[in-house]
């Protein structure tokens, strides 16, 4: 499935969850997203975005990490389902799927506030807070492949490859 595609499900999926479990696990998705366009991007992508997609796809990584999937699968209310990223077939528009997953990772942010802000549970506001911060960090390597992006096709507007 196209990453645009995808990004979109999982928007539609982070803005329909209601539950805190739910929230972590949109940002876990977010985030297995992330490292699957930013790994593909890394092995298929123009050689120009190469090395900032490979960053992309190790922050992603990381930001999987953070989330402990086993707490989410205990609390009953999250699913052991597969990552959205294992469906990831193609990136047909690099720009698009940069921005959607730029705009993705701003709302998982918010949802993460917001879940941290509402829970007595010590051990879920932390890992709301360092799942802000792998959000961050993805958001901050999406933006250098748009930077990268941008000089590229700047490049080759002017003629120069």
């Amino acid at each position: 499935m196209d990453a645009v595609r995808l990004i979109a499900a999982g928007r539609h999926a982070l803005a329909q969850s209601g539950a805190a479990m739910d929230i972590v696990g949109e940002a876990w998705q977010a985030q297995a997203l992330a490292q699957g366009i930013g790994s593909w991007l890394a092995v298929t992508g123009p050689p120009e975005l190469r090395s900032e997609a490979r960053g992309l796809g190790e922050a992603g990584g990381r930001g999987c990490g953070v989330l402990d999937r086993a707490a989410l699968r205990g609390e009953g209310s999250a699913p052991d389902y597969p990552p959205r990223a294992a469906q990831l077939t193609k990136v047909a528009d690099v720009r698009q799927a940069l921005l959607g997953l730029q705009a993705l990772f701003g709302e998982v942010g918010i949802a993460l506030v917001g879940v941290a802000c509402a829970t007595d549970d010590e051990g879920l506001y932390w890992q709301c807070i360092e799942s802000i911060d792998a959000a961050d960090e993805s958001s901050d390597r999406v933006r250098a492949v748009l930077r990268r992006l941008t000089v590229r096709e700047r490049g080759s507007a002017s003629g120069v490859a």
